[in-house]
């Protein structure tokens, strides 16, 4: 991996990778629900599907036929913390990629028509995402723990916020996230040095500059919230406070989430499905964010067995922490990360990946050596001391279902987050 600066002062992550034939290229932008208030939020993510709606070269069936007619894909996503374009194309087709992507960052049109019509598609999008509650459950696990904090913020937004937003609006937000010191540019695949040439000719009239306030670190909150929906199952999670992306012993932590809720093999999965059988689909996870992070667990089950589910959830995360793993699972962990790890660094798209999100959260790499040696250097101690925080003071709790009386037995107030008695900025 080499970094480039071009003349503007904007970064370029390179990877090359002679032995492929393809390129994966990636436009960063450290921007995401995390940077909205309550009156924008969703815009971040309603200007990653403007950017693909047309601009003064390229109609959106342009940019469509462009990709479909070299054989190369193209797409976005908007986290709570960036926003990435990217396209995977043959590495003779990469100019091709450049050029297109370059154009719709600078050049979108933001037309009133087209705009009315996205807010349509994602006004679609979030319908579906409400009605598949083993989703909407996450994001209502997220606000129990974060509560009002803006990392608690639905990354699609609401009707009312996106209803009320003009292209004014998501040109201005622009104007504030879409800088040279928030953009990275990161590149895997056939590839050298060749390329700033290229980009020089696309990004180099970019000239947007600015300083970021500093962020809010959030507090955890044990808040237990549920949303009432007409379901067969109900739908839970149970959260408890984590590690930033820059933890030190971060790997640690993956660890221990993949002992306690990652895989087949875990404690979980064994217990609660196979032993059990009280749930299909079972599982926790960890999220890290810039400066805070969550572990949740999952479980979709009958209402007559959510409170089982949750008595034995609690009564095996209290087992671990107060016996902690053995160096049996310990090694095994291990050695599955790392080969999930090495696995991963075979795809040009997980490699560009790795290098945008680390250059724009982290300002740093790591060698595939020096992961490795992360991770062989855990101890179980390391495990102990943060499964012992975690369990330091109550979980937020997360239900969503026909009725939420079937959790009262855990001595848990719920606030309904869909009752017109709804408390403002929950």
């Amino acid at each position: 991996m080499k970094k480039y600066i071009l003349k503007n002062g904007l970064r370029v992550l390179i990877e090359s990778i002679p032995t492929y034939r393809s390129v994966a290229f990636g436009i960063w932008v450290k921007t995401g629900s995390r940077y909205e208030d309550l009156n924008n939020n969703g815009i971040s993510h309603f200007i990653e599907h403007m950017l693909f709606k047309g601009t003064n070269r390229h109609s959106a069936k342009d940019i469509a036929d462009r990709f479909d007619g070299i054989g190369g894909n193209v797409n976005a996503f908007t986290s709570k913390e960036y926003t990435c374009y990217y396209a995977k194309v043959l590495d003779q087709h990469l100019p091709i990629a450049v050029d297109i992507l370059s154009d719709m960052f600078f050049e979108s049109q933001m037309a009133d028509a087209e705009l009315a019509k996205e807010k349509n598609v994602i006004l679609e999008e979030i319908s579906m995402y409400e009605d598949t509650p083993d989703d909407t459950v996450h994001d209502l696990a997220t606000r129990a723990a974060y509560h009002d904090h803006p990392l608690a913020y639905s990354i699609l937004g609401t009707a009312e916020r996106l209803n009320a937003m003009g292209s004014a609006d998501l040109r201005g937000y622009m104007g504030q996230r879409y800088r040279i010191d928030n953009t990275v540019i990161s590149l895997a695949g056939n590839v050298g040095e060749e390329v700033l040439e290229l980009l020089e000719k696309h990004f180099g009239g970019f000239d947007v500059t600015g300083t970021d306030a500093e962020l809010e670190v959030p507090s955890f909150h044990s808040k237990a919230l549920f949303h009432r929906k007409k379901t067969e199952q109900n739908h839970l999670c149970l959260t408890f406070p984590g590690l930033s992306m820059k933890a030190p012993n971060l790997y640690a932590m993956i660890l221990l989430n993949n002992s306690i809720g990652g895989g087949m093999s875990s404690h979980l999965f064994q217990e609660v499905r196979e032993k059990r059988g009280l749930a299909y689909s079972v599982y926790s996870y960890h999220t890290s964010y810039a400066d805070s992070g969550l572990f949740t667990v999952y479980a979709g089950t009958a209402p007559k067995q959510t409170k089982d589910v949750y008595d034995i959830t609690m009564e095996l995360l209290n087992d671990v922490a107060a016996k902690g793993l053995s160096e049996e699972e310990l090694f095994r962990g291990k050695e599955q990360l790392k080969g999930n790890l090495i696995l991963s660094l075979e795809s040009t798209s997980s490699r560009m990946n790795r290098l945008g999100k680390n250059e724009l959260m982290l300002g740093r790499h790591y060698t595939l050596d020096e992961m490795l040696e992360r991770i062989d250097r855990v101890q179980l101690e390391d495990l102990n001391e943060i499964m012992t925080a975690m369990m330091a003071e109550p979980c937020a709790v997360a239900l969503v279902g026909a009725n939420e009386k079937v959790l009262s037995g855990i001595g848990r107030e719920f606030i309904v987050s869909n009752s017109t008695e709804e408390t403002a900025g929950e």
